[in-house]
């Protein structure tokens, strides 16, 4: 399963439209979560709008949080996205067997049975999370908190039981041509996140559509390169497979 994470604090104002760059993600299985970052006054009417678009195109969730909230409220985000993802494979594959019925209309013994499934599903699938973070001049003071909260998500993930790995970009990048900078490339070891956070320079624009696009294409290239011979359908089908034999 793959998510885009993005933590930013303010209003999108550069290129195109971050809501737009979210549908596509979405369109390619990718899920994009939105945590807008509260410090030193309030995001703003228009800027909490553009955080709930961003999410509800990317088939994702949103949330506005102080710094103090801010690892915590991650870790949940991931996982419910995962949980999610996990459930809409479940209701599909149970209208496929029962037609019009749903999990509720499932007897109670087998309703048991795939909700265990849902869980396990939840802790041993596969996951690929590419953090982005808004660079920009105002998140200055939330970088420290922002590195915190990276940590801890990292630690959470490490306790799955199915393989976790993590990407790390910010936007803008360093040149004012570049919407966003790969810093950390998949990994599940982040002993180096100090050292990348302090070379991170912190610049006015915000790009947070060509950056959630640069991040899609990074997403889309590695899946060509390690998986070129591998059947598009196939990982949803295994996935579909596992719970298949909890409805019958």
């Amino acid at each position: 399963m793959k998510q885009i994470l993005l933590i930013t604090d303010g209003c999108s104002n550069v290129g195109e439209s971050p809501v737009m760059a979210a549908a596509h993600a979405l369109q390619e299985g990718i899920t994009v979560n939105v945590v807008g970052v509260v410090d030193y006054g309030t995001i703003g009417e228009l800027g909490s709008r553009e955080i709930a678009d961003i999410a509800k195109a990317g088939g994702g969730i949103s949330r506005i949080v102080g710094t103090p909230q801010l690892a915590q409220t991650m870790q949940m985000m991931t996982r419910k996205t995962v949980v999610q993802t996990i459930q809409q494979a479940v209701n599909k594959e149970v209208k496929k067997i029962l037609g019009e019925g749903s999990l509720e209309a499932l007897p109670p013994l087998q309703r048991s049975q795939v909700v265990t499934v849902v869980d396990e599903l939840t802790e041993t699938s596969p996951l690929r999370i590419a953090l982005l973070i808004d660079a920009s001049a105002s998140m200055k003071p939330k970088l420290g908190a922002v590195e915190d909260a990276i940590r801890d998500l990292a630690l959470s993930l490490e306790a799955r039981e199915g393989s976790s790995e993590i990407a790390v970009f910010h936007f803008p990048g360093r040149s004012s041509g570049e919407e966003a900078m790969l810093d950390m490339d998949w990994t599940r070891d982040l002993s180096g996140i100090r050292s990348l956070f302090s070379r991170m320079r912190m610049r006015g624009a915000t790009p947070t559509g060509p950056a959630i696009f640069k991040v899609l294409e990074h997403y889309r290239y590695d899946t060509l390169d390690k998986h070129r011979d591998r059947h598009p359908a196939q990982d949803h089908d295994e996935r579909e497979g596992m719970i298949g034999g909890y409805v019958v």
